[in-house]
């Protein structure tokens, strides 16, 4: 059991007590931390943990003590604003840019059909935002190109589950992290990307020295230093490393033989794709030594209870899906998952990017109904009341696959809700350019870098200011009560979409309204129908019980009234022909597999294992660009920093980029802590300070993601290639090839110089120069030699968080 004691974190700011407290959950990232908001004069002043809620006993992180000063801040936007003749956003009324939408919208699908129009969404939104974009793209525009940020973040979460298990839904929850022996964590960073759920880990492991912990990742992370075990490889081997360990585990005969021969399928192939993978040739791939290798064999070989967790270390690098697939093939052949302390854990980034999935706002149709399955979508027209064919159908499309359709003309309005992308796509300048092509709203609560490319503006309500629910990373459905209005002029997404279907006139094929709830509530409810019987079926969850137990793990039904722990639990999986999520598609191309190919499979009811080859990243280092950039997030800031900038202590924390070099690499380039560079692809190039140390290997850079003004030239995704997954379409953010320029002045030393002059003259300091120039003492400055001189050098100063200390 996790958290032995209560600790209440709060955040207040309020002159007297406040008003009253009003229950919510955390918006931040996936943990799902409970909280109630702090209301004083109608307005949030702070938060304080749940101390009652299972997942945090009243703690929070650092980003979520801070996200309520977002909605204060004095840059929200107030008022729709629609781009002029003249090519500025000026403000315009909420009929004036809802009836420019509806005209556009209606072009649109006259010219180019439903496909016409995209919306691309969020995974910080609600359940019920989730559905009704489910319902109005497919059943009223008639658009299958519905996608989220979620694809940049864990989309491969998805696919490794539809390709094992048959469907979405970790397999394990929280609570088996609590009682596991072990503990993998492959690319996964929690001490700066989950806080809360790290120190839940750290909190046990100090208490009772379990679980033993072992991290995967190319950098000594903060979560890598508190390991019982670091395996660092190179960048974009993670499944020469996984496929190393399956073939030692096989090997060592440490397999549940009677499990795999009655829950599985694919055994026999699986192992034979491990032929060439001995131990010696994976620590050659993965530059681990190979008595590591076996000994972290020898560990997942034998351990009664694993967790394994991943996140974007596995999910946005090459061979993501494959990765994680055979994380899923670890567990299967030991039997380690559907019971007390097992399973695979494959995370989400987002608060709520695992309901954008459930409820169908992405690719596939609500509660896991297969796009490609006409039974699936026969019985969706039948709940929504439409006519079948007017629903599409087929595979999915990414974000990225869209931007190629946008450039390829096929696409011509892009409804962009609560995203940033022209921060976090990959290439950024690519997007950039294909979105100047077509008409884009952007809904949001701030001018964000992407209304650079709008042509409608709608302001929208934030956290505190709405009411709904949230999936967290285990399945946890919260709930998030409305604490106050939102400032006059600004809807809730909610809203927004339901004036939108008005004014389109969308009907069903009785000629009544499409959307016919007016509340989130309402909708839920509608929701839980479309759920019942399927692997999220939450036909078991109301609003009071979700807030009575403080969260609900699905499925929640008559047969489990109080949730569900843990997935797979009778060893029978989603793959029953007319059940499944999907009929799976190639391990290697990611080509879809037809009905009858599914069918050879001969699963009905049991896994997939499947053979997992090893690609190395498109992008390598080479002559002109010989070093990896990757990206990641930082303790101190969220995505794309449009609420957590806003915070006072946040933004201190962490105000600017910054790129990360290993101590050998600045010192056979000859730079200095601090200095500012110019790092740069094949795309583009950003000029940051470096931080100089031994978290990252020799030949990588490491830059977060968070910072992209279009003013600073900072932005990590100006950097990263847009290559993408086989079976996710997730871009491949960790493996780019770039170099690195110092940027100097040089000065030639004349006779009447000194250090002390010259340090004047350029704005820099004696001890500069004498570092960047290799000088040991003031005086060993020379007449007639060029001294360089950075053009600038700032402190990068970064605070750890460490309350598991």
């Amino acid at each position: 059991m996790a958290w032995e004691t209560e600790r209440t974190d709060i955040n207040v700011y309020s002159q007297g007590e406040v008003d009253k407290w009003v229950y919510s959950t955390c918006n931040i990232c996936s943990v799902g931390c409970g909280c109630h908001i702090a209301v004083k004069d109608k307005k949030i002043v702070g938060i304080k943990g749940n101390s009652k809620h299972p997942i945090n006993r009243g703690r929070l992180g650092p980003k979520g003590e801070n996200q309520w000063h977002a909605n204060n801040s004095p840059d929200r936007l107030l008022t729709p604003m629609v781009r002029d003749a003249f090519g500025q956003l000026v403000p315009a009324s909420w009929d004036e840019a809802m009836e420019l939408i509806v005209k556009k919208a209606r072009e649109t699908i006259k010219d180019k059909g439903g496909n016409g129009i995209a919306i691309y969404s969020t995974g910080q939104g609600f359940l019920e935002d989730y559905y009704t974009i489910a319902k109005i793209g497919r059943a009223g525009i008639g658009t299958h190109l519905l996608d989220a940020n979620t694809r940049l973040c864990t989309a491969t979460t998805e696919f490794c589950l539809l390709q094992s298990f048959g469907a979405d839904g970790v397999p394990a929850s929280f609570d088996d992290i609590d009682e596991a022996d072990t503990l993998l964590m492959f690319g996964h960073n929690p001490a700066e990307t989950g806080t809360v759920l790290f120190e839940r880990i750290m909190e046990r492991k100090q208490r009772t020295g379990k679980p033993y912990i072992i991290v995967v990742d190319p950098r000594k992370t903060a979560t890598a230093r508190m390991a019982d075990m670091h395996l660092q490889l190179y960048p974009g081997t993670n499944v020469a490393l996984l496929n190393g360990l399956q073939r030692l585990i096989i090997e060592e005969g440490r397999l549940d033989e009677q499990f795999i021969k009655n829950n599985t399928v694919g055994f026999e192939k699986m192992a034979e794709a491990l032929s060439e993978w001995d131990v010696e040739h994976t620590s050659e791939v993965t530059g681990i030594p190979a008595g590591l290798i076996k000994e972290a064999a020898e560990i997942l070989g034998n351990t009664e209870t694993l967790v394994t967790t991943t996140l974007q270390g596995t999910y946005q690098s090459a061979d993501a899906t494959t990765a994680c697939v055979a994380i899923n093939n670890i567990h299967l052949i030991r039997g380690l998952i559907g019971k007390p302390g097992c399973g695979p854990l494959h995370m989400a980034g987002q608060p709520s990017s695992s309901a954008n999935r459930t409820a169908g706002g992405v690719g596939t149709y609500p509660a896991n109904r297969n796009p490609n399955n006409p039974d699936h979508i026969r019985e969706m027209a039948e709940l929504w009341n439409v006519d079948e064919k007017d629903l599409p159908v087929g595979p999915e499309k990414g974000i990225e696959e869209q931007i190629d359709m946008i450039e390829n003309g096929e696409i011509s309005f892009f409804w962009n809700i609560g995203t940033n992308p022209m921060v976090s796509l990959p290439n950024r300048a690519r997007a950039r350019k294909a979105l100047e092509k077509v008409f884009v709203v952007v809904q949001d609560p701030f001018l964000t870098e992407t209304a650079v490319v709008a042509d409608v503006v709608l302001p929208a309500a934030l956290w505190g200011e709405k009411e709904g629910t949230m999936e967290n990373a285990d399945r946890t459905i919260n709930l998030l009560r409305k604490a106050v209005d939102p400032p006059e002029g600004v809807k809730s997404d909610f809203e927004i979409l339901l004036d939108f279907a008005k004014r389109m006139d969308f009907r069903d094929k009785d000629g009544n309204p499409l959307i016919q709830y007016s509340t989130p509530e309402e909708c839920f409810e509608e929701w839980k129908k479309v759920s019942k019987g399927r692997p999220s079926d939450m036909t078991g969850i109301t609003y009071e019980k979700l807030e009575k137990y403080n969260g609900l793990r699905w499925p929640v039904n008559d047969q489990a009234p109080e949730g569900t722990t843990r997935l797979y639990s009778d060893g029978r999986f989603a793959t029953e022909t007319n059940y499944t999520q999907s009929f799976m598609k190639d391990q290697f191309t990611g080509r879809p597999l037809s009905k009858e190919e599914f069918e050879e499979l001969n699963l009905n009811g049991r896994a997939m294992l499947h053979p997992t080859r090893y690609l190395p990243p498109v992008e390598q280092p080479n002559k002109e660009y010989p070093l990896w950039v990757t990206t990641g997030r930082l303790v101190w800031h969220w995505h794309t920093r449009t609420k957590t900038a806003r915070s006072p202590y946040l933004q201190a924390a962490a105000p600017n980029g910054y790129a990360e070099i290993n101590t050998a690499d600045a010192l056979e380039l000859g730079l200095i802590e601090g200095e500012k560079v110019r790092i740069i692809s094949a795309r583009g190039e950003i000029e940051v300070p470096v931080r100089i140390g031994e978290s990252v290997q020799k030949g990588l850079i490491f830059v977060p993601f968070h910072f992209g003004s279009w003013h600073k030239k900072e932005a990590a995704n100006d950097l990263t290639a847009d290559f993408t997954d086989p079976l996710s379409k997730q871009p491949t953010f960790k493996q780019s090839a770039c170099r690195i320029e110092k940027l100097r002045k040089t000065h030639l030393v004349g006779e009447k110089d000194t250090l002390g002059t010259i340090a004047e003259q350029f704005g820099t300091s004696i001890e500069t120069l004498q570092k960047v120039n290799g000088l040991v003492s003031p005086y060993d400055l020379q007449m007639g030699i060029k001294l360089e001189i950075p053009l600038s050098v700032t402190n990068v100063p970064l605070p750890e968080y460490l309350p598991y200390k």
